[in-house]
């Protein structure tokens, strides 16, 4: 982790600094549709790092005017589908399982993730 996290925060500060709020709000906001979400599975599974680096750049996603249930399935994702893990889980317990676990867990994630964005939109909820 030593090696992987200011390598990481370097990216992360770079993300912020040079891609500008509309092009992440057209992908990954309510404009971006299902393809937000597709882009976030994307991100967390070619992300290394795990979750250590998966909440910095949700961080930095939100703040950028990303959607929040594509924020919680990039979250959700980044702990489910990174490669380094697929491939781990592939080799050991099969690339039926695996394939059976990715189908049955990335829907669960993004209706998981809009229910609790509905829920936390109905509260009225706030980060400062």
């Amino acid at each position: 982790m030593i090696r992987i996290l200011p390598c990481a925060f370097i990216v992360i500060g770079l993300f912020e600094v040079w891609v500008p709020r509309e092009k992440v709000e057209k992908h990954l906001g309510y404009l971006g549709g299902w393809r937000g979400y597709f882009w976030a599975i994307v991100l967390a599974g070619t992300m290394a790092g795990g979750l250590m680096v998966a909440l910095p750049v949700s961080s930095v996603l939100f703040r950028k005017g990303a959607r929040l249930s594509v924020i919680f399935t990039f979250l959700s994702a980044a702990a489910v589908v990174r490669i380094p893990m697929t491939l781990f889980e592939a080799s050991l317990l099969g690339i039926k399982f695996t394939t059976i676990r990715w189908l049955a867990s990335l829907p669960l994630i993004i209706i998981s993730s809009l229910w609790l964005e509905k829920y936390l939109v109905k509260q009225n909820f706030q980060i400062k």
